[in-house]
């Protein structure tokens, strides 16, 4: 299970630079040190971390304008390619980069990198100063306004947004929207003005709500990437507390966490799927909800929405 953070502490800050100067100056026999720059104390850092917490991804962002944000240092750990952290961590500094009010995001991409950023959404603007006086790059441009640079498949995520509304009425009471969808990760928020309880925090039934409409949601998209078709239920959710949600509750699930094999469906067989979300106060984790999920398909769905 991955899960992105902020480093907050010297110690997690170490880390994140040793990490980013093994990846992105090592190769290139740089030394310690190398991988900073005169925006550290300007810019969000963010870096993924597995389950035994070791870090596995990083990236940075700042805004060199009230309206454009900079991505640099994305690097992910040798044993984790192919995985979608890349994305995840684009994904990250790209929400980081909206929440401050940018309306478009840059990044300075060396050769080799250049097919992960455009896969992404960016073109190509103009040639880039070299980095180091040695790496050669290019500028790459995206705009961070349009709905398919949030989510992939827009059309999906439209639909998903709209089965919430249309038939899980409390998604609309709870305001639950679908943040972000990159095909790994589905990501939801829900407001808290709309869930406060009278200590100022989210009440705790509503988090279990968000957590069970980001699986079901994620589920829903997975069909849709598989082609198939299926009534999507709760069959049992186990969620732990640990903090309580004050400023922005965000609920996130990961490809990785889920669990059963969708294909049974062919076989006109209802299918289980097992998944993790994880629920955040912000960047700060407060609690996981573990769920057992029934997909049913043709004709035991229609005799299920009979009874």
């Amino acid at each position: 299970m991955f899960r992105v953070v902020t480093p907050k502490n010297d110690q997690e800050f170490e880390k994140y630079f040793a990490f980013r100067w093994q990846y992105l100056r090592q190769p290139w026999n740089f030394p310690p040190g190398s991988e900073k720059d005169e925006y550290e104390q300007v810019a969000e850092h963010r870096m993924i971390v597995n389950s035994e917490g070791e870090v596995v991804a990083c990236g940075r962002v700042h805004m060199n304008t009230a309206e454009e944000a900079q991505i640099r240092h994305i690097a992910v750990h040798s044993a984790y390619h192919r995985r979608g952290l890349g994305q995840m961590m684009l994904g990250a500094l790209e929400a980081v980069a909206r929440d401050q009010g940018a309306i478009r995001a840059v990044t300075n991409s060396r050769e080799i990198s250049i097919p992960f950023f455009s896969s992404c959404g960016f073109v190509i603007e103009r040639e880039a100063p070299t980095e180091l006086g040695l790496l050669k790059r290019q500028q790459m441009v995206k705009k961070l306004t349009d709905l398919s640079s949030l989510v992939l498949h827009p059309k999906w995520c439209t639909e998903l947004q709209k089965t919430w509304s249309e038939t899980i009425p409390i998604t609309e009471h709870m305001g639950i929207k679908l943040h972000q969808y990159t095909g790994k990760t589905l990501e939801t928020r829900a407001s808290l003005n709309k869930n406060i309880n009278v200590h100022g925090t989210m009440f705790a039934g509503s988090i279990f709500s968000l957590a069970t409409l980001t699986g079901w949601g994620m589920i829903f998209l997975q069909l849709k990437e598989k082609q198939l078709e299926g009534d999507i239920v709760l069959g049992d959710g186990d969620i732990h507390y640990h903090k309580p949600i004050t400023m922005r509750p965000r609920a996130k699930c990961n490809i990785e966490s889920l669990s059963g094999k969708f294909s049974i469906l062919e076989s006109n067989k209802k299918c289980k799927i097992t998944l993790q979300v994880n629920i955040l106060d912000d960047d700060t984790p407060v609690a996981e909800f573990k769920g057992v999920y029934w997909i049913l398909p043709g004709k035991e769905a229609s005799d299920a929405k009979r009874t």
